[in-house]
């Protein structure tokens, strides 16, 4: 027979417990499962998002991850494996082999041990997922990347071209143009409400190495994976998909490893770009905006695989819409055209320069959760949720346009997160799940109108706007 124990976690400033059920086979057993889940704890859910805080060895971190998120891991993972599959040419296995035979090698040790921390915290609610599972699921970023330079390979079967949609809409400034002259940067995530509905975790990570880090994230995922992030040295970080890009070098390190790593070691914007250069492999290749609230500096680092460029101001600001900033890159690694005003990158890159030249000097967290409801279609001059808004709505627009066509819909914006210098400071972040414009999706009736996407009806959420709320570290 099982022993049952229960331990009870308090939850600082939100009024109540967390009954965590342990099972276990042996009273050793139970007492090794008791220490390494010491003092983390998962919160009740708040506007939408669940907290999680997980403290101490890679290995432990892990556990506690997949201990305490288990039943979101195996329902995201679903989620993962829908979308990675259907309508697709590999099904899961094939990314489960890649994972272990590709990926897995490239790892490093602290990450590997966090990884294999995870299967084991799900094992112990007997899931039936495997490390294999958990390293496919991180790498779901970047599998579209490599499977198109998997799909070049002459022995292979040639595939559809696959598309990789633009991701979010973000902004970082600081000086003559923030209303007190420090950092701002703030950012909402665009992707399939499929899973976006589901992109509701606050990790607060205190790792035995490293900064502690303050983000949103995926269950399952080791990294931010969208990407939002704060760490204890003072480090905000963002980023958005460069649209149209191609290009993974399946010798290097996994994206996902590397913007974890940014996150927990990076005391400066040379930090960052020194870890996320090395062993660049192209997977997920973004702008990545960057703020230093010691410096006082924000920077702007573009990563493809062939160009790497990085911008970097102690006065002005850098804006993000899945456009590709430096024309070079933009003709050597990507499909994207430039000069296409309808394309959803090129709108929202307009609309984000007239924002930020309108509100110069006045830009705080206040104005930046406005910025991300914004609504205005610099295209078609006029005021209409779609896919050209800054605040996405794939769902509503009549047309689609470029990678964001069927199987993408629905989609948009399905969360938003921002930070000032001084949240930065005390480690906080303001989040909004679900389109921050007040909006909301529902499920049933986009299914009734668009019979198309019946595929994703078991797993398709309603995904209400919520308010805007502050969280911090241990709480």
């Amino acid at each position: 027979m099982h022993r049952r124990a229960f331990i009870k976690s308090s939850l600082a400033g939100l009024g109540g417990t967390l009954l965590l059920d342990v099972s276990c086979k042996s009273a050793s057993h139970q007492t090794k499962l008791d220490a390494r889940l010491k003092g983390a704890f998962r919160s009740p859910e708040r506007n939408g998002w669940t907290f999680v805080h997980l403290e101490g060895t890679p290995a432990e971190i892990g556990y506690q991850h997949g201990y305490l998120l288990a039943d979101r891991i195996e329902d995201t993972t679903k989620v993962t494996v829908l979308e990675q599959t259907h309508g697709k040419k590999y099904g899961w296995d094939f990314y489960r082999d890649a994972a272990k035979n590709m990926l897995w090698p490239k790892i490093e040790a602290e990450y590997r041990e966090e990884l294999q921390g995870i299967a084991d915290g799900l094992r112990a609610h007997e899931s039936k997922l495997d490390l294999w599972d958990v390293v496919a699921l991180n790498a779901s970023m970047e599998w579209d990347y490599y499977v198109n330079e998997y799909d070049k390979n002459p022995k292979t079967e040639k595939s559809a071209e696959l598309a990789i949609p633009e991701h979010c809409s973000a902004f970082a400034a600081t000086g003559s143009y923030t209303k007190d002259g420090k950092v701002v940067i703030a950012h909402n995530c665009w992707t399939k409400y499929l899973d976006g509905a589901r992109w509701t975790i606050i990790f607060d990570i205190a790792p035995a190495h490293g900064y502690r880090m303050l983000m949103d994230g995926f269950p399952g995922f080791i990294h931010s994976g969208d990407d939002f992030g704060i760490n204890s040295a003072g480090i905000a970080i963002t980023e958005t998909t460069i649209s149209g890009f191609s290009g993974y070098d399946p010798s290097g390190i996994p994206e996902f490893v590397r913007a974890r790593k940014g996150m927990q070691y990076s005391n400066s914007i040379d930090d960052y770009t020194r870890i996320m250069k090395k062993g660049n492999n192209g997977g997920y290749a973004n702008n990545w905006l960057i703020a230093d609230r010691k410096t006082n500096e924000v920077a702007d680092l573009e990563l493809g695989l062939k160009n790497v460029n990085l911008w970097r101001t102690k006065d002005g600001c850098f804006v993000g819409s899945n456009f590709p900033v430096s024309p070079k890159l933009a003709s050597e690694e990507t499909h994207f055209d430039l000069n296409d005003m309808g394309a959803s990158a090129n709108a929202r890159h307009v609309r984000w320069k007239q924002l930020m030249a309108e509100n110069k000097g006045r830009i705080d967290m206040a104005m930046a959760q406005k910025f991300l409801g914004d609504h205005y279609d610099t295209y078609d001059k006029k005021e209409e949720p779609d896919e050209r808004t800054l605040c996405g709505h794939i769902d509503l627009s009549p047309r689609g346009s470029g990678t964001w066509q069927p199987p993408y819909g629905p989609a948009g914006a399905v969360q938003n997160k921002g930070a000032d210098a001084a949240m930065i400071e005390k480690m906080a972040l303001s989040a909004s799940a679900g389109h921050c414009c007040g909006i909301d999706f529902n499920a049933a009736e986009h299914l009734k109108k668009h019979p198309e996407f019946d595929w994703q009806a078991p797993l398709l959420r309603n995904m209400p706007s919520k308010p805007w709320t502050m969280f911090t570290i241990g709480s």
